[in-house]
């Protein structure tokens, strides 16, 4: 028996602020800069390429160079870009200059929303997908 599985769109499941902003920070996160240009492609789709191009004021072409596998876009296209989308870089230190001092509370712990979609669309994106199977 065959079984048909649909193509896996990050773009489906980014649906709101929150999700978006964790998703592209654990893109960000990442050591291949090519997961965040996959991420925020994922996110640009998710926001349709024609508005963000329009809000952006970049033309939907360079949009589509920019976010391609392999692509150098500069600060100032990320920064449009991002600015379109509802979100912006941020600098954080490495680790904390200080020890913490005994009893302080201790930062959250990151969320986890935007990590399970990014190791969905790092699968996806690594290779050929399989849309029929045979059932074992």
């Amino acid at each position: 028996m065959n079984q048909t599985f649909k193509m896996f769109d990050a773009a489906e499941f980014l649906d709101n602020d929150e999700v978006i902003a964790a998703y592209l920070q654990d893109a960000l996160e990442d050591e291949d800069p090519d997961v965040f240009l996959l991420a925020v492609a994922d996110v640009v789709k998710a926001r349709s390429m024609t508005r963000v191009a329009e809000a952006s004021g970049l033309g939907r072409e360079s949009l589509y160079k920019a976010l391609r596998p392999g692509a150098k876009p500069g600060f100032a296209t990320m920064d449009k870009l991002l600015g379109a989308l509802g979100v912006r870089f941020q600098v954080a230190p490495l680790k904390p200059s200080r020890p913490q001092k005994p009893g302080k509370r201790e930062t959250p712990a990151k969320s986890t929303a935007g990590s399970a979609l990014l190791k969905k669309r790092k699968a996806a994106a690594a290779g050929p997908s399989t849309k029929k199977r045979a059932a074992a």
